[in-house]
C-alpha cells in the first residue's frame, strides 16, 4: 500500500522515498505526496527521479505512476518526488469551493441531484439532474458560498474509517463531507469565486467555479 503523505500534510512539495515496484514504464512509491484523479479532483503535476510524471492512477490503496519510456528506475531506487505547486494549490481551492458551492446548492434547491464533477487547474464544474434552469438561485448560491470562505474558518479533514482509507473534511457550523482529496487548512484561502450557469442538455444543469484571481 502507498503511504499518501498528501493526506497528512497537502502543502508539502517534495518528498523523499524509495521505489517499491517497477513494470515497464510504470513505477510504485513507498510513500507519495502526487495525488492522482480521484473524486473529480485532476491528478497533480509533477516529476519523480526528475522524471516527468505522464500519468497517475489509483489501483486500490497503491498509486501507479507512468514515466517516460527508458526511466532506469528500479526498485529500491531512493527518489525524489516534486509536485507542481501553483497546479497544486490552485486544484486544492477549486476543489473545496466546488464542494462548498454543492452543498450550498443542496440546500437551497429541492429536488436537486449531483451527476457529475470535474476539477481541474483553470476551473471547476459541478453537474446537476434539474428539470429547470438554475439561474433564479444562483446568485444566491454564490452569496452563500462566498459568506462561508470569507468567514475564514479552519478545515478539518481525517478518516471516518482509515482500514478501508476513508476520509472526510468538515468545516465547524456547516457541514463534514465524506471525501479523499487534498484540502485546504481555511476556507479564506479560496478567494473571491464566481459562478457561471451552462445548459448542457435536457433537465441537465451544470455550474462553473471561476478563481477571480486567476
Amino acid at each position: 500500500m502507498t503511504r499518501k503523505q498528501f493526506w497528512n500534510d497537502p502543502y508539502q512539495v517534495s518528498l523523499l522515498t524509495r521505489v517499491s515496484r517497477v513494470d515497464g514504464e510504470r513505477v510504485w512509491l513507498e510513500d507519495t505526496i502526487f495525488y492522482a484523479f480521484s473524486g473529480g479532483q485532476e491528478s497533480d503535476g509533477g516529476r519523480i527521479a526528475g522524471r516527468p510524471v505522464r500519468r497517475a492512477e489509483k489501483q486500490g490503496a497503491d498509486i501507479a505512476y507512468t514515466l517516460e519510456a527508458g526511466h532506469g528506475l528500479r526498485a529500491g531506487d531512493a527518489v525524489t518526488v516534486e509536485i507542481d505547486w501553483p497546479r497544486r494549490y490552485r486544484l486544492m481551492r477549486l476543489h473545496f469551493a466546488a464542494e462548498l458551492v454543492l452543498e450550498v446548492v443542496c440546500r437551497l434547491v429541492d429536488g436537486v441531484e449531483k451527476i457529475g464533477a470535474h476539477i481541474a487547474e483553470d476551473k471547476a464544474r459541478i453537474d446537476f439532474a434539474l428539470d429547470m434552469p438554475i439561474t433564479p438561485w444562483l446568485s444566491g448560491i454564490a452569496a452563500e458560498a462566498q459568506r462561508w470562505i470569507d468567514a475564514d474558518l479552519p478545515i478539518a479533514s481525517a478518516f471516518s474509517d482509515e482500514a478501508a482509507q476513508r476520509r472526510y473534511w468538515e468545516l465547524p457550523g456547516f457541514t463534514r463531507v465524506p471525501c479523499g482529496g487534498t484540502h485546504l487548512k481555511r476556507s479564506g484561502e479560496v478567494g473571491r469565486i464566481a459562478l457561471k450557469r451552462r445548459n448542457v442538455g435536457k433537465n441537465k444543469e451544470r455550474i462553473e467555479i471561476h478563481l477571480l484571481d486567476a
